[in-house]
């Protein structure tokens, strides 16, 4: 995609654990709205604590940091500074008065 001068990453194995929990929350949502709309809560609380929308955390595309996050963007602070530098990101100009 693009070099990163920096070598900030997260953890590979917290990348790994984030994403099934996203997998576990997409696999769930359907069953526990359900749940919810029956007034079944002794079922709902049965289900995986990870399938909860709650416990995932947002973390950068490029290198998984979940500080600095923009949503907008999808990329932590750091990683969108260097894109916006080599002009990765359209329509994003260095400011300067």
């Amino acid at each position: 995609m693009f070099l990163l001068k920096s070598k900030i990453m997260a953890k590979l194995s917290m990348i790994v654990k984030n994403n099934k929990r996203k997998v576990l929350i997409n696999r769930y949502l359907e069953k526990k709205n359900q749940l919810k709309k029956e007034g079944k809560y002794l079922e709902l609380d049965k289900l995986p604590k990870n399938a909860s929308y709650i416990r995932y955390r947002n973390r950068c595309n490029v290198t998984g940091r979940p500080r600095g996050y923009m949503r907008f963007f999808g990329v932590s602070r750091i990683c969108f500074r260097e894109m916006a530098s080599q002009g990765l990101i359209p329509g994003i100009v260095k400011a300067s008065w």
